[in-house]
């Protein structure tokens, strides 16, 4: 198993903290676990910013793999569900298909884009559909948060880090 690890950290060509923690948190915060994996890309951006696209992009990457992980829980949950209860129609799956793949543009949003990408399972949307979305939003909302970020001051994060360090 180790040298399983050690292989696929050394595909990204980066040390076991890098580009793999960053994937690995937006693979994680995709699903429904409550983790954010903003702070974790923007403390990679601010150590090495001449890596700030090839890191947005692998989490853009890994954030989209959760979104479709979701999806595919989703699709296995109407299976199992339609096993024993038959199918299902209703209004808001009626309003979700007339949307199709393009509702999950907004699959970045808090609290609402886990569910969603899980909705488009559930209703056998294209995956493959499904994933160029995610992947827009996603990337659209890494990339906005970064520069936000990237407009407070040095010195806030000095002091910032130097209040983390004393605690």
């Amino acid at each position: 198993m180790e040298d399983l690890l050690h292989s696929f950290f050394h595909w990204f060509g980066m040390p076991a903290v890098g580009l793999p923690m960053v994937f690995v948190t937006a693979f994680v915060s995709a699903t429904l676990l409550p983790i954010g994996s903003e702070p974790v890309l923007f403390g990679y951006i601010a150590v090495n910013p001449e890596w700030y696209w090839i890191a947005i992009g692998v989490a853009t990457l890994g954030n989209s793999l959760g979104g479709l992980f979701d999806w595919w829980l989703g699709l296995i949950s109407r299976n199992g569900f339609e096993s024993l209860k038959g199918p299902t129609n209703s209004r808001v799956q009626s309003w979700l298909e007339a949307r199709g793949p393009k509702m999950l543009l907004l699959s970045w949003l808090p609290g609402l884009g886990d569910p969603l990408c899980i909705a488009a399972g559930w209703l056998r949307l294209p995956w493959l559909s499904c994933l160029v979305y995610m992947a827009i939003g996603k990337f659209l909302r890494y990339v906005t948060i970064t520069w936000l970020l990237t407009l407070i001051p040095h010195a806030f994060w000095e002091h910032l880090g130097h209040f983390i360090y004393r605690i």
